[in-house]
Formats: structure tokens, sequence, C-alpha cells
């Protein structure tokens, strides 16, 4: 179907065909991948007009040619239309199995570590609106208060990055209403929630081990130290696969010799990863010894 079709079919109110053509949603998708790797097929043609017009709208443009015009010139507003047709759709707890590993597995592990005075670091890649980062920072803590806030003495640090700005504001707030906290498990929301202004929102202390960067995963990564785990869930879904074995051989590279990657339940490692990384569980491998 031509967009022209779909105008019509969709009966937009106040739309002309003219103002948006194929050629323009295959010129926004070209953009698209050049800059964040999300692929943008033919069927994505009425979403990213109705995610971009908003835009073509606020630039003062008359049709998506010139909007298209602009965004090429203009890395600011380039930004804004790859922030609009990012997906950004979680909630805490997601793929429980991904959190029961961590706390069995990879967290008794990290104990040891930071009790001897290590420095430990956590990555959450893709973190979104936040309920991901702060799902691993409750487990992390745990259930005992007084071991949590040990921990939170020691060299510990998670980052937490996205490549849109409006929902690292959103996961930086750590506010939450009730019924999206629902699936946090009762123990860990007595330790570590808190309700303030009807809303529900994660303690400061444990706050402050977390690090908020806005982050390009196809641009270049300005952090130093290894990580001893990473989470990086439901992002590649939206890549190619040369994309997508580009980037897991990347994080492959800077995890810790024994650390884990855990990746969505619809994701699979492949390519040159495969040479660095051992699957251990559904969707959870773990970077082998050197």
């Amino acid at each position: 179907m031509t967009l022209a079709a779909a105008f019509a079919e969709e009966r937009l109110p106040g739309v002309s065909p003219g103002v948006y053509s194929d050629a323009d949603f295959r010129a926004i998708a070209e953009l698209i991948y050049a800059e964040s790797g999300n692929v943008l097929p033919d069927g994505k043609a009425m979403l990213v007009y109705s995610r971009i017009a908003p835009l073509v709208r606020r630039a003062g443009v008359q049709t998506f040619a010139d909007y298209i015009a602009l965004i090429r010139q203009d890395a600011a507003e380039r930004k804004c239309a790859v922030d609009a047709l990012t997906t950004n759709h979680t909630f805490f707890f997601r793929e429980a199995h991904h959190f029961a590993h961590f706390a069995q597995v990879t967290r008794p592990a990290l104990l040891d570590r930071l009790e001897q005075g290590e420095a430990v670091r956590l990555w959450s890649a893709g973190c979104s609106s936040g309920e991901e980062t702060w799902s691993l920072v409750l487990t992390l803590l745990g259930e005992d208060r007084r071991e949590g806030q040990a921990i939170l003495k020691r060299d510990v640090r998670l980052l937490a990055s996205d490549i849109a700005d409006q929902v690292l504001r959103r996961a930086e707030a750590a506010s939450y209403s009730e019924a999206e906290v629902k699936d946090v498990p009762p123990a860990l929301r007595k330790a570590w929630l808190t309700m303030q202004d009807s809303e529900v929102r994660v303690r400061e202390e444990a706050r402050a081990i977390v690090r908020f960067r806005q982050l390009n995963l196809m641009g270049e990564w300005p952090m130093a130290r290894s990580f001893e785990a990473i989470f990086c869930r439901n992002v590649m879904i939206y890549f190619d696969q040369p994309t997508k074995e580009k980037l897991v051989l990347r994080f492959a590279q800077r995890l810790r010799p024994g650390a884990f990657l855990y990746i969505g339940h619809s994701e699979r490692v492949s390519g040159p990863a495969t040479d660095l990384l051992d699957q251990v569980g559904p969707t959870i491998y773990r970077r082998r010894a050197a």
C-alpha cells in the first residue's frame, strides 16, 4: 500500500498525502538507521508519520521533505527525531529469571569482590524510564536494609544509559505510580521504596550509586572500566543482524572474565562474540576466562 492510500484509509484529519511521501519515509528510515542502528521496515511508515509530524509542526516547516533537509544539517533536531522514534516499553522485574539469576549467582560473587575492597561496575544499557535499572539496584541491595547499606558504602556503581534524554530524566527521577511498581517483591519494596507526594520513589540512599548518561550505543563508549554485569534487553530487536553482532561483541569485550551479559527473550548471541561468551541460561551469557 502506498502512503497516499494509507492516508485515505486512516482518514487522518487535516493531512494531505502530499506532505509525506514514500520517499520521505525511506529518507527518514535511512537517517535513523545511520544515527542509531534502528531499522524501520515499510510497515512502520504510519508510525513514523505519527511521531514525526509534531516535530515538523514544531520546527515551523511545511513538509516532511523540509524537515528531512533540516535534520540532515541540525544534529540537535536530528536527535529529537531519533528520540521520537525510539520505543521505550519496560516494567519492573521484566524477564524475572534474569533477576533471579543475578540474585542467586551474580550477586554473591559481587559481594565477595566488594568485601575484598574491589570495585564493582554494572551497566543497564538502554535503561529507558528506569524500571530495569531500579530492579537491578534493588536486587543488588537485597531485602536486608543493614546489608544493603553496607553495600552502598563500598565501591559500587551502576551506569544507566539511553539514547533518549526524556526517558533518562524519568529514570533519574525514580518516581513511579502504584500500578507501575506492582511487580516489585514486597520485601524489596519495604526496604528501598517510599511514598512521596502520592508517588512511589526509590530511596535517596539507593539512588546514590547510579549514574545516568545519554549514550548512543552505535557511537563511542567513554567508559574505561570493565563491567561485572551488563543488562541490554529488548534493545537489539530493532537492529539488523550485522549491527546486533557488532554490538554484542563490544559488550563481550567490556565484560571482565566470568562476568555476565543479560539480553532480551527474543535476542541471541551470534557472530564473533560466540568466541568470548558461553550461554549459561535463557538469554544469559558468561564471558570466558582469558
